[in-house]
């Protein structure tokens, strides 16, 4: 058993291979547990938010775009980044402020970006990346392609202005754009039944004309299925659409949050629909992998974490003039 080496590989691996997906899924959750240790050790600067538990939205939007869509994302980005087609020293290359990092280590955990897998830099103002998936949208129906766009984005950002700017916009336009929301059930530290009157945050793509569907984000291969089905329309002309993965955070908003906010229970009811836990059971059910390479998978992930970490540590920072590298295209 091995693990695709190149972005591309990486990708394509996702769209039939469900073993793959399982194995993707594994990997962004052990890579993000090892930013958190990376963090603790004083290893990485600034802020970082992880995605545990919400692989399956991630992997699934993976396995149904294409490279050359694009992909703008959140913050919360590190799951979406791997999926896509990133590698560990990809993004550990970022989050660590080494030159082995896609970017060469000026983006940061919140500035993810791969122009090769279609990722767009990622955002770290809440709902900033709808507009520019509509507008990458847009570029696409100008050039007359049939590439597609997608904006990921949290529950938090269906609150924001820039949300229902974007599905007008794009409604109004017949734009290709599917809009993926992780509904984790938080914005930052409020539980969604706090700030939101609405149950499903797919009702809201009523007002503008547009049909939405509500996912388990915890499967991902119902995300990756309501993803394509959304994708098909949009390259067939049929404008925009808004799917909602109904999905959970299981680590804090950020770094030391112990999200001691949550009603007892809510983790402990969510961890029972674990994707990866739930996904690897089906497959052993189905005979797609047994439980030695349950095991396998996991020993072949953490291997290739603590070899990409040893190798993001021997590469320098990038100098300081790297900030004015890429402001303008040549």
């Amino acid at each position: 058993m091995s693990m695709p080496a190149n972005r591309l590989e990486r990708r394509q691996a996702l769209q039939d291979d469900r073993r793959a997906r399982y194995e993707r899924m594994v990997e962004i959750r052990a890579l993000e547990n090892k930013v958190q240790d990376l963090f603790d050790e004083g290893l990485v600067h600034g802020t970082t938010h992880l995605c545990l538990g919400q692989e399956a939205v991630a992997v699934g939007v993976a396995a149904a775009a294409r490279v050359s869509d694009t992909v703008t994302c959140t913050y919360r980005g590190h799951g979406v980044a791997l999926a896509l087609g990133l590698t560990p020293v990809d993004l550990l290359g970022e989050i660590l402020g080494r030159e082995a990092g896609s970017i060469g280590g000026i983006g940061g955990s919140m500035h993810l970006s791969e122009p090769d897998v279609g990722l767009l830099p990622t955002f770290a103002i809440v709902g900033a990346g709808i507009p520019v998936a509509a507008g990458a949208a847009l570029t696409a129906q100008v050039r007359g392609t049939d590439d597609a766009a997608l904006a990921v984005f949290g529950d938090g950002a269906t609150n924001i202005g820039a949300f229902h700017e974007a599905l007008n916009l794009a409604s109004v336009w017949n734009l290709p754009v599917v809009f993926v929301c992780e509904n984790n059930q938080y914005g930052e530290y409020s539980r969604i039944d706090l700030t939101t009157p609405v149950d499903d945050i797919a009702v809201r793509a009523q007002a503008y004309d547009l049909p939405s569907e509500v996912v388990d984000g915890q499967d991902p291969d119902n995300a990756a299925a309501a993803v394509a089905a959304a994708l098909e329309r949009a390259r067939a002309g049929g404008g925009p659409t808004l799917v909602e993965m109904k999905t959970y955070r299981y680590a804090g908003h950020s770094r030391a949050d112990t999200a001691p906010y949550r009603p007892e229970g809510e983790f402990e009811r969510w961890y029972e629909k674990d994707p990866i836990v739930n996904y690897g059971r089906r497959l052993v059910d189905e005979g797609l992998l047994s439980g030695d390479e349950l095991d396998a998978v996991k020993t072949l992930v953490d291997e290739s974490i603590a070899a990409a970490v040893e190798t993001v540590l021997s590469s320098p920072p990038p100098p300081l003039a790297a900030m004015f590298d890429n402001v303008l295209a040549p």
